[in-house]
């Protein structure tokens, strides 16, 4: 029998979740409207121009992308790009957080480390791209580029999180004598989770179109950035849209996939906070 608090609750907890799908339905729809806006524009520029060497117009670009599709070219060739890309993305966070670490723990080598690492982010990706073909394979190349990107973001977003841990509860951790690994476990990893998650958001899009630049001018083999060079050079412009579309699409879905992974965690730890 439900008692008036009780129906009062389920009316407010009803209240919650049709306000809940009402926002999702605004960010979908916003979603959409921008879509068609934009692709409003590409039709009007590609009619106005009708040139398709220049701009070829959505219904031909999309349909490169179809063709594409049905070739075991084009998975083998995302495939092994992908992995370039996370292999650089792996590569990167580990040697931010290890520069980090080093940085929180030694003034010497904050002192030593920043400077170079503000210098690699003011320093333009190509300079690096063409510096770093000199010396090792050009298959290597968008691996190292990918790193070198993400370090820097890493490095310093961990940095900025270590700064910011609270310094009551380091305080209440010596006091009560938590030793080294505990006070990392229970003081320093919360504060610096959301740093972290913030700069890897941020970098694993950013370490996918520099990998992709980095193979655009290396030239590996099985590359998506070598077909953006091809379509260029023989002035397959459709095709040089499509595969574009199709590095944007990822970038768009690395991001996403990351923030998912980042939500259905916080979802466990909650969980198991409840339980």
């Amino acid at each position: 029998m439900l008692t008036p608090l009780l129906l009062v609750e389920r009316c407010l907890q009803m209240i919650s979740i049709t306000q809940n799908k009402s926002k999702k339905m605004n960010k979908w729809l916003r979603t959409a409207i921008a879509l068609v806006f934009w692709f409003g524009v590409w039709f009007a520029v590609a009619a106005i121009i009708n040139k398709e060497l220049l701009v070829p117009s959505p219904v031909v670009v999309f349909g490169r992308i179809l063709k594409l599709f049905v070739k075991k070219e084009f998975y083998l060739k995302t495939g092994v790009s992908l992995l370039r890309v996370l292999g650089g993305f792996l590569g990167g966070t580990l040697a931010g957080t290890l520069l980090a670490v080093l940085a929180s723990i030694s003034e010497i080598a904050d002192a030593i480390i920043t400077p170079f690492v503000r210098i690699i982010r003011s320093t333009p990706v190509t300079s690096f791209i063409i510096l770093v073909m000199l010396f090792i394979s050009y298959t290597l190349v968008p691996v190292f580029i990918a790193a070198l990107l993400v370090t820097p973001i890493l490095y310093m977003n961990l940095r900025e999180g270590i700064n910011e841990t609270d310094k009551a509860l380091l305080e209440v951790a010596e006091v009560y004598r938590f030793g080294t690994k505990k006070t990392v476990r229970f003081v320093y990893l919360p504060s610096v989770k959301p740093y972290f998650v913030s700069g890897a958001v941020t970098s694993l899009g950013l370490a996918w179109k520099a990998g992709i630049a980095a193979e655009t001018l290396s030239l590996p083999k099985n590359a998506i950035g070598a077909e953006i060079y091809y379509s260029k050079l023989y002035l397959e412009t459709p095709d040089l849209f499509a595969w574009t579309v199709v590095v944007v699409v990822f970038s768009l879905i690395f991001e996403k996939l990351f923030e998912i992974l980042v939500k259905n965690k916080k979802k466990k730890e909650a969980a198991k906070d409840e339980d």
